[in-house]
């Protein structure tokens, strides 16, 4: 009987779970299937938000090829009407800054509601933040600061935030490819001849340069906080920083126009030469500020040994960029001598350029200074590895590096004047910004006056007067001054150097480059000069005309007897055989490292650069049945069996090697000699060749 009561007890009770048990499966699925439904449309809502994002990086990319499309358009129409006083850099920071104030006050993008703002007790800020919500962790990562006055307006903010690229597409993709076609395109000749006054400039100078502008800004800082509280920090480092990187020229512009103009090719040289090295002396000097730090807790204080080191590290960071640059261009140089590729030069080209970029980037991996690597880079690369390549390779690379230098350097510039107005950090102060026009200009005059003036004192052909107020007035400043600044805007002081740099930048490249003619014609400097000739007129007043040998520092002539008769032997097919030049001790080396072509030209007397030496030994010439020898001296022997013709011929090739350029080709060499243009060249139909 009591069983039974339990058993019918059981059966009851089961009744009564089913339905409980129904129930509470139901609402599992229930539940189930509506968090699948919303994980589906949170996906839904991320793919959105995704291709939203894409649309809107694809029209950012589209704003600044449209930028760069127009400008190439408005330049065609300015060299076609002839129009000198706006550059095509100048022209781009115009558009520029026009999109700017469309993007900053025309455009707005309405707010998204599902942006929320929660507030929590923080000490820093954290570069990634974990959030969890509902159970899930979602990243977040910092994208900066925003005043309260914007928080409404967070939209707008990350629409100009997406125009405003990361500093280092600069450093490693824009910067490389101007600072190497500077190198490789260098016209070494006249280069050469100045290389004692461009060094001066461009080392000694920026130095000078950076210090006075500097001290002179500390000063005004310091008025600064008299006058009224700073918002922050400035100290003396910061203003050394800020002279460093003002203290880079650019003159982009002035050099477009002498190129167009033909202006006198010494002072080309001069201004060419200076802004190529002085962007590099600027890099690795502004590197050195930075890493200053004293022992102790205030790191801002003078301390002697804090000094010497960050000289060390100066010396030490553009002596390794210098051999970094230098190695990668003797390799890719032995790699195009003793390979086929010169078969290939599609693959060539592209060895070339992956060769000729990875300087850079290994060169900042290493903890140096790309822009030194790669511009030494395209010097070695210039110098030896192009006498290696294929023709087709030969103008690949020039019109490859011509083409992304233009494009390069015209989205710099349309980028700085599209920061004028889309940069969220700027900090102009009226004070900060006329001390520091007032600095540049004078950091400039201390570079040139003093500097010219000691040059002169050892200079046969004086730099006049004229050429150093052009100098002067030619020290624009341009893409490595705003690389330099925008790399570090975190505190309020490089904020203030970044605004205030920009000004600089604006007003070098529009007013200084748009008056270059007018200052031209002001200083009487002469045009119409042909590149490839030299002066027939000396630099230094009432100098006497130059000879056809050219004087040459003793320390280069030593250089190129050596790069003649060992370095072009191994690293190219020119110059002469090393079996020549080397011990006999060494003759199966020697065999191994010469090329055959290096033995069909074995007869070769000079190679490109042997126009800059005429004085440091004896160049025999033979002609025919002619061998016409020209000592240090520049007296002409003659010898042979053709007797009196003979001695007419030298006689007339002395004066065609004297006032004339004569191309001598014999036995596949060319020999490009110096000539000065002062009288016409002489024919005689018994030299044609």
């Amino acid at each position: 009987m009591g069983f039974q009561v339990t058993v019918s007890g059981a059966r009851r009770a089961t009744r009564t779970l089913w339905p409980l048990v129904l129930v509470s499966l139901s609402v599992c699925i229930c539940v189930c299937r509506a968090s699948e439904v919303d994980s589906a449309m949170q996906n839904i809502v991320t793919e959105k938000k995704a291709e939203e994002s894409h649309r809107q990086d694809s029209a950012d990319l589209l704003i600044f090829i449209m930028l760069l499309t127009l400008t190439i358009l408005t330049i065609w129409l300015f060299k076609h009407r002839r129009f000198r006083f706006l550059h095509e850099t100048g022209l781009a920071m115009i558009y520029g800054v026009l999109m700017g104030v469309v993007l900053r006050y025309g455009i707005h993008v309405p707010r998204d509601v599902s942006n929320g703002t929660l507030s929590c007790p923080v000490n820093n800020s954290p570069a990634t933040l974990l959030v969890n919500v509902s159970g899930k962790y979602y990243e977040y990562t910092l994208k900066g600061e925003i005043s309260p006055n914007e928080v409404n307006s967070v939209q707008d903010n990350e629409m100009l935030r997406k125009v405003t690229f990361d500093p280092e597409v600069f450093f490693n993709i824009l910067l490389p490819p101007i600072i190497f076609y500077a190198g490789y395109s260098l016209k070494r000749r006249h280069f050469f001849r100045n290389m004692g006054s461009i060094l001066a400039y461009a080392f000694l100078g920026t130095v000078v340069s950076c210090f006075v502008i500097g001290l002179l800004m500390y000063g005004c800082v310091t008025l600064m906080k008299h006058w009224a509280p700073l918002q922050g920090d400035f100290f003396f480092t910061d203003c050394l920083y800020f002279g460093a990187i003002v203290s880079a020229t650019d003159p982009v512009t002035v050099l477009a126009i002498f190129n167009e103009l033909q202006v006198d090719v010494d002072l080309y040289a001069l201004l060419f030469g200076e802004s190529v090295l002085n962007d590099a002396v600027a890099v690795v000097l502004s590197s050195s500020i930075v890493a200053y730090q004293p022992q102790g807790d205030n790191s801002h204080t003078f301390e002697a040994t804090a000094l010497l080191k960050s000289f060390g590290m100066f010396l030490g960071i553009f002596s390794g960029s210098f051999a970094l640059g230098v190695a990668t261009g003797v390799v890719t140089a032995l790699v195009t001598k003793f390979t086929k590729l010169r078969d290939f030069p599609l693959l060539e080209t592209a060895l070339f350029f992956l060769m000729s970029w990875s300087t850079f980037l290994l060169a900042e991996a290493c903890g140096f200074t790309g822009v030194v690597a790669v511009l030494f880079c395209g010097i070695t690369q210039a110098h030896y590895t192009f006498n290696n390549l294929s023709p087709e390779s030969q103008d690949r690379t020039k019109q490859l590096f011509e083409l992304l230098n233009f494009l390069a350097e015209n989205f710099i510039f349309s980028y700085m004047g599209l920061t004028l107005f889309t940069f969220q950090s700027h900090s102009f102060n009226p004070m900060f910004i006329v001390g520091a026009f007032l600095s540049v200009f004078l950091g400039r005059a201390a570079n040139i006056y003093p500097l010219s003036f000691l040059l002169n004192l050892g200079r046969r052909n004086k730099i006049r007067s004229n050429f150093q107020h052009m100098m002067m007035f030619a020290g624009l400043r341009g893409a490595m001054t705003f690389a330099l600044s925008i790399r570090d805007t975190a505190t309020y002081a490089r904020q203030m150097m970044f605004s205030t740099t920009l000004l600089i930048v604006f007003f070098t490249v529009w007013v200084c480059g748009g008056g270059t003619t007018q200052m031209l014609s002001c200083q009487r400097i002469r045009v119409g000069v042909d590149s490839d000739q030299d002066n027939s007129v000396s630099i230094g007043e009432g100098s006497e005309r130059r000879s056809t040998k050219q004087e040459s520092a003793w320390l280069f002539r030593i250089w190129y007897n050596f790069d003649h008769n060992y370095l072009k032997p191994i690293l190219t097919h020119s110059g002469p055989p090393l079996t020549a030049t080397m011990p006999p001790c060494c003759g199966p080396l020697a065999r191994f490292l010469t090329s055959p072509q290096a033995f069909e030209n074995e007869c070769q007397l000079r190679d490109d650069d042997s126009d800059l030496i005429l004085t440091d030994s004896d160049i025999n010439l033979t002609y025919g049945d002619i061998t016409i020898s020209t000592d240090a001296t520049g007296a002409h022997m003659s010898g042979g069996p053709a007797g009196m013709a003979a001695a007419a011929s030298a006689d007339d090739l002395d004066r065609e090697l004297a006032y004339g350029d004569h191309e001598l080709v014999m036995r596949g060499t060319r020999l490009v000699l110096p000539m000065d243009d002062s009288e016409p060249p002489f024919t005689d139909p018994r030299l044609h060749m």
